[in-house]
């Protein structure tokens, strides 16, 4: 029986999912950041390290496992440089003594991706649709039966991330303040970011925004202040969620239009916090999209990106 390890490694946390080649999920781990460009090479290793032993641990298998592919889908790997140092990451592991582990790894049993294609695979359950990534940051990326695959975003949030959290954030706070200062029109937001923030009155978040240092991830969690707002029928809330609404949906048809066309039956994953939002973002999303494309089906991820990072390493050993 070939078992197999699927590696979903982000900026808060690592998850391993040891598979067998029966898709069967014997065993689940969990370790902190696994983002080697913001932590460091030894700090990934130590995370992927405990999320694989803590995935062996919990398939409660008496023997030492057999691991014959494995795959890692890493935040911020995507150029052939990465790629390099995730594969001296994974000859460290193999040389780790601790892990309760035979490893029997040929060249082509290892996959190293972005986190956009495992959570493809595992959203769909197959490698073949799109993604649409929309949480703190952005991205969109497809890939068809022929294996070509096309990613639109993802370039961070100075440079890209559109319809992101972190993106509505700004846009709302943009909004108050013009609000504020009487050149646009009025918005509950004004008082939702008083109220969320407990200040005195909405100049207090110049001090919240700039002396306090604010990184992506803080400013991003504001965008359910905006969503709230939007659900309560405020019209300047609303046109930034349409906003992102149509970035989304131009960078999601951009992708169909590369490698699918226009009337491939296909499935869509929707990811991320965004979609969670009151103001049906979701809802306006797919009704935009399919009012386009009429053949694409729009769903909620039906499996983690671990597990379809478990799925791709399984398919290199039944080529």
């Amino acid at each position: 029986m070939s078992h197999v390890l699927g590696i979903d490694g982000g900026g808060s946390k690592t998850v391993c999912i040891l598979m067998d080649d029966s898709r069967q999920v014997l065993g689940r781990g969990e370790a902190g950041p696994s983002n080697y460009q913001t932590i460091g090479i030894e700090a990934t290793l130590q995370s992927i390290q405990s999320a694989i032993y803590n995935a062996v641990e919990a398939a409660t298998i008496t023997n030492i496992v057999n691991i014959d592919a494995i795959c890692l889908g890493l935040a911020g790997v995507g150029r052939a440089a990465d790629i390099e140092v995730v594969k001296d990451l994974v000859d460290e592991l193999q040389n780790n003594k601790s892990l309760p582990i035979n490893w029997a790894l040929q060249l082509a049993n290892i996959v190293i991706c972005n986190d956009a294609l495992i959570a493809l695979v595992g959203g769909i359950g197959q490698p073949v649709g799109i993604v649409v990534a929309a949480g703190t940051g952005s991205i969109v990326f497809g890939r068809n039966h022929q294996g070509d695959t096309k990613r639109v975003g993802g370039w961070g949030y100075i440079l890209g991330d559109e319809g992101s959290a972190y993106k509505i954030a700004i846009a709302g706070m943009n909004a108050a303040f013009k609000s504020y200062d009487g050149w646009e029109m009025s918005t509950s937001l004004v008082e939702a970011f008083k109220q969320h923030l407990d200040l005195k009155n909405i100049e207090d978040l110049i001090e919240v925004i700039y002396r306090r240092e604010w990184g992506v991830k803080q400013i991003a969690a504001l965008a359910p202040v905006v969503d709230f707002a939007a659900a309560s029928d405020d019209i300047v809330a609303n046109i930034i969620i349409d906003d992102a609404v149509k970035e989304l949906v131009k960078a999601t048809s951009t992708v169909i239009d590369t490698i699918f066309t226009a009337d491939s039956a296909l499935e869509v994953v929707t990811t991320g916090s965004v979609w969670r939002g009151r103001c049906n973002i979701h809802e306006r999303f797919v009704a935009s999209l399919v009012k386009k494309f009429p053949n694409v089906n729009v769903i909620f991820p039906r499996y983690e990106p671990a597990y379809g990072a478990s799925l791709l390493a399984l398919q290199t050993t039944q080529n």
